[in-house]
């Protein structure tokens, strides 16, 4: 998977601009600001039909504009495929795919396989468990479609069951089979994604140690945990022990929306007491265990976004990204930084083509 040509229209503080970039790597360069960030999640809006730091659609419109349009084009298997996403206020989002528009945004997951390694993915470690439940979903999603809209259907009943528990409560009414219908499909939906989640991380985990050995050289054991109800017991019977505090809180209190994936170190939370060195490895290597994964699922090398990371690592860390990069690890490469010198140094040393924008 390559970009080849990426325009950019309006797109947060990007009044316009067109690239047309090199198949392996792409070092956008340049002060604090200026829209070195603005490129890479442009580049990730293509592939996912969102941003990466912020899905709130207008918010991504250029101060003072009406609309933004992002227009790439990628080759994919020895084809072309014109990627254009548009937003205008007030108006419905449009993702086209070879001047055809989406119906659903879901039919476009998996296409343009990326991997972003940024300093907010640090929200993974210090947010709550919604964050890296989304980690999970995003991952699995991209190469299985069945899993997507099962999780899709999930959140849909979720919200209905949810709005008939508040309808009951704000009618003083209850209607246990009305009730009933959305259990059934709750406990069918969470089911196939549990399930899904506790293969995936099995096969994931290994790589992921794997990884994080490689970039750490550190001793400590790391691991990742699956933390669900539904390991105990099926979620149709969890919806029936809990319907009276369901019916209190107005809410669907169990299901597999209160999974968690924990992250530890050396048997403890990475959160608390991994260091900083730590939780950098620990993070890089869940994101290239994730390109790793869906390399080997999709048979595609995901195109790899690296946001201002040099910037945070240490000189061991990033040599032993180069050596990745050397041993044809990765395919298309972007990286934004701060320091063009101290970039083209370290690109250099992949002896890889290469090409460097100054924004």
């Amino acid at each position: 998977m390559i970009l080849k040509k990426l325009s950019l229209l309006n797109y947060k503080n990007i009044a316009e601009n067109s690239f047309e970039f090199e198949s392996k790597i792409n070092a956008i360069v340049g002060k604090n600001g200026i829209g070195k960030t603005t490129i890479l999640d442009a580049i990730y809006h293509l592939a996912v039909g969102k941003s990466y730091f912020n899905p709130l659609s207008t918010q991504n419109i250029k101060h003072g504009e009406e609309f933004f349009v992002i227009d790439g084009v990628f080759e994919k298997e020895n084809r072309t495929e014109q990627i254009i996403c548009s937003y205008k206020k007030a108006q419905k989002k449009i993702l086209k795919r070879n001047g055809k528009i989406y119906e659903k945004f879901s039919e476009h997951i998996g296409l343009i396989p990326i991997v972003i390694i940024s300093p907010s993915d640090t929200d993974l470690i210090i947010e709550g468990s919604e964050t890296r439940r989304k980690f999970i979903d995003n991952v699995i999603s991209t190469f299985d479609t069945s899993y997507l809209n099962t999780l899709i259907n999930y959140q849909k009943t979720l919200q209905q069951r949810n709005a008939l528990l508040k309808y009951f409560a704000l009618n003083q009414v209850f209607d246990a089979d009305n009730l009933s219908i959305y259990n059934e499909q709750l406990s069918e939906f969470g089911q196939l994604i549990f399930t899904k989640r506790k293969d995936f991380l099995e096969k994931f985990i290994p790589v992921f140690q794997e990884l994080y050995e490689v970039i750490s050289e550190n001793a400590e054991k790391v691991t990742i945990e699956y933390e669900s109800q539904l390991y105990d017991e099926n979620l149709d019977n969890l919806l029936t022990q809990n319907l009276q505090k369901d019916r209190i809180t107005q809410y669907t209190t169990c299901g597999i929306h209160k999974d968690d994936v924990l992250f530890n170190i050396a048997g403890f939370p990475v959160k608390k007491f991994g260091s900083q060195g730590q939780q950098k490895s620990f993070l890089i290597a869940l994101k290239l265990a994730q390109f790793d994964f869906i390399k080997k699922h999709t048979k595609t090398l995901p195109i790899l976004l690296f946001d201002d990371i040099f910037d945070k690592l240490d000189a061991f860390r990033v040599q032993q990204i180069v050596n990745m990069v050397n041993n044809d690890v990765f395919g298309q490469i972007f990286i934004s930084d701060t320091h063009p010198e101290r970039t083209e140094n370290i690109i250099k040393q992949t002896h890889k083509s290469y090409k460097i924008f100054n924004i």
